[in-house]
C-alpha cells in the first residue's frame, strides 16, 4: 500500500521534504517547515479568492460538482424536495438527523411561535424611506436584533444558542415581508403560525383584507421547494462569511448581519436577478435566437447558465425546473416566462451550450420562479436569504463545535517596499 504522503524537493536548497495526506489534503501549517534559512518565515500558499483551499471539514453539505451531486448531510437533495418541506429540512442541516414525528412538531412548533417581531423592531423597519432596498432592510434589521436579544452573546451556551435559531428562522420571512409592504405602502399583515412557514410568508406578503382569501397551495409549494434547494450550498461567500465572523465568537445575529451582506452582491444573490434583467432586455420569445447568435459571438453573456462548481448539470435546476413548468400550468405564463421557455429549450440543443456544458442553473429557473410567484426582482435577494439561514446556522454551530478551529486571520504575500524613511512635508515632491 503506497504511503499517505506527498514528498516535496526544494530545488533551491536541495532538502527533501515529507508532507502528510489527510482525505487527500495538505495541512497549509506542514508547508511552514520549507525555508531557505532558519530565520525565514516558511513556505505558505497563494489562493486568490480561495479556489483551491479548505478552511474546515464539514459534515453538512456534499457536493460533487463533476457528477452533479448535492446531498444534505449524505440525504440526495432530489429526495428532500420531493418528499420534504423546508423546514424539515432546516432541521436536519442544524441537528445532523432527520426528525421523528414528534420532533419534528415541536421544531415547527418552536419556531413559528417566534414569527412575530419586536414592535420596537417593526417601528424601526418603518424608519427605512420607501424606497430602501428590501435586503438593506434585512441586513439592518438582523444586525438589529443582536440589541434585542443580548443573552444571543453566549455562544457557548447550547440553550441560548437554540432560542436563537427559533428566533432567527421564524422571525426572518417576518422582517422580509415587512420591507415589502413598507415598499408598497401597505400596513404590516402580522403572522398566522397555524398556515405554516411559506404559506404564512406569502399572506404576510399578500393579504389585503380579502374575505375570501387564501394562500394558493400550488404558489406555497413552489417557493418551500425554492427554500429547499437555497438552504444549504457548502462554503460559498455568505457561508465563510459566516464562519469567519462567527470565529470570533460574535453573536449569530452580527454574523449572519454580515453574511446577508456578503449575500446581498450581485455576484452572489444577485444572480437570479440578473437572470430577468437578461430575458426583459429580450423582450420577447421570437427575439431569442438573434439575442443567442450574439452571445455565441462574445457580445453578450448569458446568464443564468453555467456554475463555478457544477461542470455538469446543477442538480437543483432539473428539480427546480419541473416546479417551474408545473406552477406555469397552474398559474399561467406570461411573457418573460415565454422568453425563458425558448432560452431554455435553444440553449439546451445547441452544440456551443452543450460543448461548453452551459447549462441552465438554479439561478435561471428561480428567477423566473420569483418572477411568476409576483415577486419584485428587489425581493430576490432576500428570498435566497431567507432559507439560507438555515445552512448559515448549521455551518455556524460546526464552527463553535469545531476544536480546531480558532478566530480566522488569512496570510497575505506583502509585495509594497521594504523600508522608507519618512520625508516632511517641505522637502516632498
Amino acid at each position: 500500500m503506497s504511503k499517505q504522503s506527498l514528498t516535496i524537493t526544494d530545488n533551491r536548497t536541495g532538502q527533501i521534504y515529507e508532507i502528510p495526506i489527510e482525505n487527500d489534503t495538505v495541512r497549509a501549517m506542514d508547508l511552514r517547515q520549507i525555508r531557505v534559512h532558519p530565520d525565514d518565515f516558511g513556505m505558505m500558499t497563494y489562493d486568490p479568492a480561495y479556489s483551491n483551499t479548505a478552511v474546515c471539514r464539514s459534515a453538512i453539505t456534499d457536493i460533487d460538482g463533476e457528477r452533479g451531486i448535492l446531498r444534505y448531510r449524505g440525504y440526495p437533495i432530489e429526495q428532500l424536495a420531493e418528499k420534504s418541506t423546508f423546514l424539515e429540512v432546516a432541521y436536519l442541516l442544524i441537528h445532523g438527523a432527520l426528525p421523528n414525528q414528534a420532533q419534528l412538531a415541536v421544531w415547527i412548533s418552536r419556531v413559528m411561535r417566534h414569527t412575530y417581531i419586536h414592535e420596537n423592531l417593526a417601528h424601526a423597519i418603518n424608519t427605512f424611506r420607501y424606497d430602501a432596498h428590501p435586503m438593506g432592510m434585512l441586513i439592518s434589521s438582523i444586525a438589529a436584533m443582536s440589541t434585542f436579544h443580548p443573552e444571543a452573546k453566549n455562544v457557548d451556551d447550547p440553550q441560548v444558542r437554540e432560542k436563537q435559531i427559533w428566533r432567527i428562522l421564524g422571525k426572518l420571512p417576518t422582517i422580509a415581508a415587512f420591507a415589502y409592504r413598507l415598499r408598497i405602502g401597505r400596513p404590516y399583515n402580522y403572522p398566522i403560525s397555524a398556515l405554516g412557514y411559506t404559506a404564512n410568508f406569502l399572506y404576510m406578503l399578500d393579504y389585503m383584507n380579502e374575505r375570501d382569501y387564501e394562500v394558493r397551495p400550488e404558489a406555497a409549494r413552489a417557493l418551500d421547494v425554492l427554500f429547499i434547494l437555497h438552504a444549504d450550498h457548502e462554503q460559498n461567500c455568505s457561508t465563510s462569511t459566516m464562519r469567519m465572523v462567527g470565529s470570533s465568537r460574535a453573536d449569530p445575529y452580527s454574523a449572519m448581519a454580515a453574511a446577508a451582506a456578503a449575500l446581498y452582491g450581485p455576484l452572489h444573490g444577485g444572480a437570479n436577478e440578473a437572470v430577468l434583467r437578461v430575458l426583459q432586455n429580450i423582450g420577447s420569445a421570437s427575439a431569442v435566437p438573434a439575442y443567442v447568435e450574439r452571445v455565441k459571438k462574445g457580445e453578450m453573456r448569458l446568464m443564468g447558465f453555467g456554475h463555478r462548481i457544477y461542470t455538469s448539470y446543477d442538480p437543483r435546476a432539473a428539480i427546480i425546473k419541473k416546479v417551474a413548468h408545473d406552477l406555469f400550468e397552474v398559474m399561467g405564463t406570461n411573457p418573460l416566462t415565454e422568453v425563458a421557455i425558448e432560452l431554455e429549450r435553444i440553449a439546451l440543443n445547441d452544440e456551443f451550450f452543450i460543448s461548453r456544458r452551459l447549462y441552465p442553473n438554479i439561478d435561471f429557473y428561480s428567477g423566473i420562479i420569483m418572477q411568476a410567484l409576483g415577486f419584485p426582482v428587489d425581493m430576490f435577494p432576500v428570498l435566497f436569504a431567507i432559507p439560507r439561514a438555515a445552512g448559515w446556522l448549521a455551518q455556524w454551530l460546526e464552527l463553535l463545535d469545531d476544536a480546531e478551529q480558532r478566530i480566522a486571520r488569512p496570510r497575505q504575500v506583502y509585495v509594497g517596499p521594504s523600508v522608507r524613511d519618512y520625508v516632511r512635508m517641505a522637502e516632498r515632491r
